[in-house]
């Protein structure tokens, strides 16, 4: 038998509320579920601006809104779940304008080369090739680089960007 009372055993059975587990609850104003609405039905709006608001006016809290939980909302709109949670997220620390538009990438890396780098690979690239090459390779351009002091390292691939943007 088990050594669970029959009231710890209650505890395991009984659905969890998932909304209290909620870290970022949304609880949208009057105003705010009237503008989200006229959103909707506009004609010419972003699809992710628009599923974006849907997913605010699903999660909404308030005593105008009727919330569902997240996976009934991911299952109604083809996303994951993640999605519902980040602008949930998004809604409660940045506001409603950062929720409804999509989230700015976060550049970890700063670039290699700068406006100044790139008038150093652009002579070089133009000029004539080093003995014994009929042109210059995008190996040979990135190595050059490199000897020359302009940069500490470079791959072949960010001169064939560079220079792509370039022309």
């Amino acid at each position: 038998m088990s050594s669970y009372s029959p009231h710890m055993m209650s505890l395991f059975i009984t659905p969890w509320n998932w909304q209290l587990a909620k870290k970022y609850i949304v609880r949208l104003t009057e105003e705010e579920r009237t503008d989200l609405e006229s959103l909707i039905h506009k004609g010419k709006v972003a699809a992710h601006k628009r599923l974006h608001a849907e997913i605010l006016l699903k999660t909404d809290s308030s005593e105008w809104g009727d919330p569902w939980l997240d996976s009934q909302i991911s299952e109604a709109f083809g996303i994951s779940t993640r999605t519902v949670e980040r602008v949930r997220e998004r809604w409660v620390q940045e506001g409603l304008e950062s929720a409804l538009n999509r989230a700015k990438p976060i550049r970890v890396k700063s670039r290699v080369i700068d406006g100044e780098k790139e008038a150093h690979l652009l002579a070089l690239a133009y000029g004539d090739a080093p003995d014994r090459r009929s042109r210059w390779t995008l190996r040979l351009l990135g190595q050059h680089m490199v000897e020359l002091g302009h940069v500490e390292s470079v791959s072949h691939e960010t001169i064939r960007q560079t220079l792509k943007k370039m022309s």
